[in-house]
């Protein structure tokens, strides 16, 4: 490997998507790799199992398995792709109902705790943690709510994630959150059942 070619690999950005299986995650995953000469290596993380579809579409891409309750699995990221420079958060239990039904998973998968710990046992700090939250941290009162506006959760799964906003704030020094609405488009390359989101009080 020539000069050039070791300052190219070395000024690759690494980027994890945490839950890139899903819906968001695969839309991720497709957007990265349609960018020509991609300066970036991307890995994705998922639960239960990996689409074989998703991963013949991406060959380059590694997939690792990942208990977000445990943190189990991020020490063989670490190990075999390192310290990523960004990583997306896309996991979560999201679905209203499944979090009424179950609340104590809803907190555990969607309070990012393993995540942030195993991102802070790196002695660089500086991964950028991309968090996506949800407008369900509001009331629901109104269409358009503002950053400031007071939160005010209704349902577990939007105090699932205040809980998560509060804790990354709290954890992380270098972070980003967003809080999405309902996410539409076209079905993913491996097809992911797609649920309107009921605001359900509780």
């Amino acid at each position: 490997m020539g000069k050039r070619e070791r300052e190219r690999e070395m000024s690759r950005k690494k980027i994890l998507i945490v839950g890139g299986t899903g819906y968001l995650g695969q839309h991720l995953l497709q957007g990265f790799s349609e960018i020509e000469g991609s300066p970036y290596d991307v890995a994705i993380t998922y639960y239960s199992s990996a689409p074989q579809m998703l991963l013949d579409s991406f060959p380059h891409c590694l997939a690792f398995p990942v208990d977000l309750q445990t943190g189990h699995g991020f020490d063989e990221i670490s190990v075999t792709f390192g310290q990523p420079d960004v990583v997306v958060n896309c996991a979560a239990l999201s679905v209203p109902r499944a979090c009424e039904r179950d609340p104590a998973s809803a907190m555990s998968t969607n309070i990012p705790s393993s995540l942030v710990q195993w991102l802070s046992s790196f002695s660089d700090r500086n991964t950028f943690l991309i968090h996506l939250s949800t407008d369900q941290v509001y009331e629901g009162l109104k269409s358009f709510y503002k950053e400031e506006d007071e939160t005010v959760p209704v349902n577990v799964y939007g105090k699932s994630k205040m809980a998560a906003e509060q804790f990354i704030s709290a954890n992380c020094s270098n972070f980003g959150i967003l809080r999405s609405s309902i996410i539409f488009g076209p079905q993913t390359i491996s097809p992911v059942p797609k649920s309107l989101p009921i605001q359900v009080q509780g």
